[in-house]
């Protein structure tokens, strides 16, 4: 049976410690991000209890390298808490929110804001950030983490203004270059699907679907880009059996950070 995108690539991750050659260092990153991605739910769930005070608090909004953690309650939905803007303008609200995950058949519980760009960027990048491939020359950066009432689901994002529409497009172009490399794995493999370009008068971008081991789809990934501001979306989790919820949830996300 193949392995799950993210819950059985833990166990990849050992077999790969010692091994060589490019495909060896391949399997051997990508399983430390499924170490990663079980590490980020345990984070999360701690860091929204020891945050939820302080997000509902007046006043209490995070500021560049302070996450802030929100959750849900009957009487009050999930929704990225508001985070002071970082220069010039690039913010939480520039971010996904709650209401784009209900039509995609998600529930939203939580979410982690953190304007520091140090999120890891995709399953398939590894430890590679948004600050580190913009090299930290980006005007600002804004990430959330997203969780959801089904266990398997997570959601990720990760933003930069780029100052100019040039440097954008550069990193746009290694986003893209990132997630392709994934695109062709051994058998047994989570892999992306192929490219779905995206155009709308806020901006333009490409999702991708992701595919389990077994083929089956298991979530997908966006890159995206509005004038000089970039970002890349990743859904783990398979909320219906149609991989087009990935281009809603790209579209949102798209408009959002054009806003």
């Amino acid at each position: 049976m193949g392995d799950q995108m993210f819950n059985n690539q833990a166990a990849d991750a050992v077999g790969a410690v010692g091994a060589t050659g490019s495909t060896g260092k391949a399997r051997s990153r990508r399983g430390r991000v499924a170490g990663a991605a079980v590490a980020v739910g345990a984070l999360i769930a701690v860091g929204i209890a020891a945050h939820a005070e302080a997000a509902s608090t007046p006043g209490s909004a995070g500021t560049a390298g302070t996450p802030v953690a929100v959750t849900s309650s009957p009487n009050r939905p999930a929704t990225a808490p508001v985070a002071h803007l970082a220069e010039p303008g690039l913010g939480s609200g520039n971010l996904l929110q709650s209401e784009a995950f209900f039509q995609q058949g998600l529930s939203a519980v939580g979410a982690t804001v953190d304007l520091t760009g140090k999120q890891a960027l995709s399953a398939c990048s590894g430890e590679e950030t948004m600050r580190t491939l913009t090299k930290g020359k980006a005007a600002a950066y804004a990430d959330v983490t997203w969780t959801f009432d089904t266990a398997d689901s997570l959601l990720t994002e990760s933003v930069a203004d780029g100052s100019t529409s040039t440097a954008a497009a550069s990193y746009e172009k290694q986003l893209n270059a990132l997630v392709r490399d994934c695109q062709d794995e051994p058998d047994g493999h989570w892999y992306y699907g192929k490219a779905h370009p995206i155009t709308l008068p806020t901006g333009e971008g490409h999702w991708y679907p992701s595919f389990n081991g077994n083929g089956e789809v298991a979530g997908g990934v966006a890159v995206i880009r509005s004038g000089h501001r970039v970002g890349i979306v990743e859904l783990t989790g398979q909320p219906t059996n149609d991989p087009t919820y990935i281009e809603g949830i790209t579209a949102t996300a798209l408009n959002q950070l054009a806003g």
